[in-house]
């Protein structure tokens, strides 16, 4: 049988929903994120992408630009409990139309419409579902579908915002796209692969070739490049970690300000655990992110697990020391974020 998938994107998510729920937001520049001068931006909506402010931009280059803008740019903090909610909505409308289908973020879900059988039925229930969310949420979101999740949802970037495309010959719509548009290809990939700017171009390089340029990523690339992918829809994906982050108000190197914050982490990550149907977890990571925005990890892993708060307080603690010394940060660069996560959780 036919593949048929489409993926549905929401547009602009965060700021869309803020629009939509706070009176006198409606067509203003709308960016969600960090109420402080640290941290990120979250969600810009494309009032405010118009003057260049775009999600994960540092939210002290946001409000320059916004300073700089026609129109008074609103900026608001993160409200997530109204955004899962609206979610849920979103999934409960797309739910009475296919049972199988895979929540991929908060704001993007995959749908398998293979029992249709052909791509006009599949297109008639996507609009269907686009025009349901409008009428009853407000909000507007772009359709992808191909005949794999790959081609789906790059199809479903290309039609944004409230845009709906159908991909039957893949080739041909790849071909003249950015090697960027290839997810796995990001900065540093695109780095090594300058001399190609098209999917086309990246196309004419064989398996072996892609695989001495990226080792294994190159031969997931190979086949995404020729628009073959076999993801499965997963319906129910488990939590494989637990994590908190923070960054700091200030880039700091006093260790009684980031001790104080790693506790702060940690008991929350803790609490989270505990709370959860787990029993253990094999692996802490911690994450450093520097003042010159350079990022580190440490890991270690456990066979038998943890299960106490005592022994993951003092793993924690020792996998932040070295950078706080010269192991691991011998110019005593300043911290502007932490992190702590646990993996591999066990039932």
């Amino acid at each position: 049988m036919q593949r048929i998938i489409a993926h549905l994107d929401m547009d602009a998510f965060f700021a869309s929903v803020e629009e939509i729920t706070t009176p006198g937001l409606s067509g203003k520049p709308i960016v969600v994120g960090a109420t402080s001068k640290r941290g990120v931006v979250s969600a810009a909506n494309y009032k405010a992408r118009e003057y260049g402010i775009h999600s994960a931009q540092p939210i002290t280059i946001a409000r320059r630009l916004a300073k700089k803008a026609e129109q008074e740019v609103i900026f608001l903090g993160v409200d997530m409990p109204l955004y899962e909610k609206v979610s849920n909505n979103i999934f409960e409308i797309i739910k009475k139309h296919s049972n199988k289908v895979e929540q991929a973020s908060i704001d993007e879900f995959y749908i398998d419409l293979s029992f249709l059988k052909t791509f006009s039925k599949a297109e008639k229930v996507c609009k269907g579902i686009k025009e349901e969310i409008k009428q009853k949420q407000n909000l507007t979101c772009s359709i992808g579908i191909g005949n794999n999740k790959l081609i789906s949802k790059i199809a479903s970037s290309e039609s944004k915002p409230n845009g709906f495309l159908l991909i039957k010959d893949n080739q041909s719509f790849l071909n003249p796209l950015n090697i960027k548009k290839i997810p796995g290809i990001g900065p540093k990939t695109a780095k090594l692969l300058n001399n190609f700017k098209t999917i086309k171009d990246l196309s004419k390089l064989s398996k072996s070739e892609l695989k001495n340029l990226l080792g294994k990523a190159g031969i997931k690339i190979y086949y995404s490049a020729r628009g073959i992918n076999n993801d499965p829809i997963v319906e129910y994906r488990e939590a494989k970690s637990i994590g908190r982050q923070s960054t700091f108000e200030e880039n700091t190197t006093n260790i009684l300000i980031i001790f104080d914050e790693i506790e702060a982490l940690s008991e929350s990550v803790f609490q989270t655990f505990k709370e959860s149907n787990f029993s253990k977890f094999k692996t802490i990571t911690i994450t450093i992110r520097f003042s010159n925005f350079q990022t580190k990890t440490s890991s270690k892993s456990f066979k038998k697990g943890i299960d106490n708060k005592k022994e993951f307080n003092i793993n924690v603690i020792k996998l932040l020391l070295p950078f706080l010394d010269k192991r691991k940060n011998p110019r005593k660069k300043p911290i502007r974020l932490i992190g702590v996560r646990i993996e591999n959780l066990d039932k």
